[in-house]
Formats: C-alpha cells, sequence, structure tokens
C-alpha cells in the first residue's frame, strides 16, 4: 500500500488588524504561543481554549518550533503596538481611579 503525503496550510489567517489568529477562531497565535512556553502541552491547550481543534495546534506549534525566530519577532512587535497604545490611552484618560468614578456614576 503506498500512502500520498499530502501537504496542508499553516492554520493562521490574518484578520483586518493584522493580527495572526488560528483558522476559524478568535484564539490568537500570541496565546497558543504563551501557553506552549508557560509548559502547556497542545492538549492543554485544547482544553483551556475549546474552539481550538488538537491538529491546527500541533500544526500552529510546529510551525513555530520551524520559524520561533521569526514568530517571537511577531509576537515582540505587537507587544511593542500594544503599550503604545496603552500608553496613549492612559494619556488621554487618567486610569487611577476610574473604578470610584464609575461606580459614583451608578450612584447617580
Amino acid at each position: 500500500m503506498v500512502m500520498l503525503l499530502q501537504t496542508s496550510p499553516i492554520p493562521l489567517d490574518t484578520d483586518a488588524s493584522g493580527t495572526l489568529r488560528v483558522r476559524g477562531t478568535r484564539v490568537t497565535l500570541d496565546t497558543v504561543v504563551a501557553a506552549f512556553n508557560e509548559g502547556a502541552t497542545a492538549e492543554e491547550i485544547v482544553q483551556q481554549y475549546p474552539s481550538l481543534k488538537l491538529a491546527d495546534v500541533y500544526h500552529v506549534l510546529g510551525y513555530y518550533l520551524e520559524h520561533q525566530a521569526d514568530v517571537d519577532d511577531y509576537i515582540r512587535q505587537r507587544q511593542i503596538v500594544a503599550e503604545q497604545v496603552k500608553e496613549a490611552n492612559e494619556s488621554r484618560v487618567n486610569p487611577i481611579g476610574v473604578r470610584a468614578r464609575l461606580l459614583a456614576r451608578r450612584g447617580q
């Protein structure tokens, strides 16, 4: 019996903001990689994010292991942008006392 080997595309899609997500889910590549780097197995990642398929997680992790420097750079760039957005938001609205202000509004 001869088995035909087929390749399948990496199950990652880019959304409108440029974020890589596991195909068919809202789970980001960053999330899968962070869980893996914290010691989670593919099975544990699927348990934590039930919208994921086990085969897709293995495929994404395989891609990460083969392209670790590129993926780590992508994640670093996203962290830089996130920090810039956070700083911009905090410069417009002081985060200190937000909860108290919201509760005060609710009480009015």
